[in-house]
């Protein structure tokens, strides 16, 4: 990340170095994930979860995974500021919530779809007396077919299929 500059002889320590007041040595494992331009960010991962037990993250972690893992440090130390009791699962509840009601919201829709198109499909001259209701099937798996057609939950609706789904049956 930042580390090009530091191997240039650059001055400034990484912002870990400069909170916690120290030295900034050229293998700090903190300089590459917390640049010095960047201090809030260390500030509150230092915050929830302490220097020493994320230095000692860093190091049982191999290079390749310390930036996922500071991603993620950072995240959670950034949901805990926020919702000390909670922290990401709050943010994770919060989520599902929304989903749900918008699932919800969704069945509602399609629920109005096929009320629409039951009515569309009432409305057409000729259909009343042969409506799915008062029709008798001479096989199930045509019952099924004009079902199928009638009640298609797609969210995409092609209207040149359903006008002539409606005009076959």
């Amino acid at each position: 990340m930042k580390e090009s500059s530091r191997k240039q002889g650059a001055a400034s320590p990484c912002a870990a170095c400069k909170l916690l007041r120290r030295r900034c040595a050229h293998d700090c494992v903190f300089a590459p994930y917390f640049p010095a331009d960047e201090p809030q960010k260390f500030a509150s991962v230092h915050k929830v979860f302490g220097a020493s037990n994320v230095n000692k993250m860093l190091q049982d972690l191999p290079e390749y995974q310390r930036g996922d893992a500071v991603s993620s440090m950072v995240y959670e130390a950034n949901a805990r500021v926020r919702d000390p009791v909670y922290g990401c699962v709050g943010a994770i509840s919060s989520l599902q919530q929304q989903i749900d009601n918008l699932q919800a919201q969704l069945a509602l829709a399609q629920a109005e779809v096929v009320h629409m198109r039951m009515r569309q499909y009432s409305s057409i001259p000729g259909t009343a007396t042969n409506s799915p209701e008062n029709a008798l099937p001479s096989s199930s798996h045509a019952h099924s077919q004009s079902t199928k057609s009638l009640f298609n939950m797609d969210m995409v609706v092609d209207h040149t299929d359903m006008e002539e789904s409606l005009w076959s049956c």
